[in-house]
């Protein structure tokens, strides 16, 4: 039957700009508070608490400039593992696309800040935080059924 598409209206220029805009908002609010406004995601988390949200600051790959997104997180000690989804959509999203051409990258989680190296999990790896990330955040499975690209889980150390 093939795989099944996201939901509609995920990919239109409007849903792009809401999620553009309040992504900003977040960074706003995270830097200002150091992670006590915008450092938890409680929408479908299976923790009432929330999921974990971490700053990633990239290069743009094209601009230079830097680039700044709130991710849900995984800490495996020193490492922050973070998903790719992009909501399931088809195309990867502009952090990792970043990360490929400059795997340099700033992890903050709460006040801390860290200068890290990123890059895509092994097979082994994927699969070993592939059941972690999802029992933490049950869409990521719902992301992977609606694409055909395998989302990348993305290791920073």
């Amino acid at each position: 039957m093939g795989t099944p598409a996201a939901p509609k209206g995920l990919d239109s220029k409007l849903t792009s700009g809401i999620i553009r805009w309040m992504s900003r908002m977040n960074v706003v609010a995270y830097r200002a508070t150091g992670g006590r406004l915008g450092g938890t995601w409680r929408v479908g988390s299976a923790f009432p608490w929330g999921i974990p949200v971490c700053l990633l600051t990239t290069v743009g790959r094209k601009s230079g400039q830097p680039r700044t997104a709130p991710l849900l997180f995984l800490e495996d000690g020193d490492r922050v593992v973070l998903v790719a989804s992009q909501g399931g959509l088809p195309k990867h999203p502009l952090w990792f696309r970043n990360i490929q051409a400059n795997p340099e990258v700033t992890v903050q989680i709460r006040s801390r800040v860290r200068t890290m190296r990123a890059r895509v999990a092994t097979d082994g790896e994927r699969d070993s935080y592939w059941p972690k990330l999802t029992a933490m955040y049950p869409d990521f499975d719902n992301y992977q059924s609606w694409t055909e690209r395998v989302i990348p889980v993305v290791v920073c150390e």
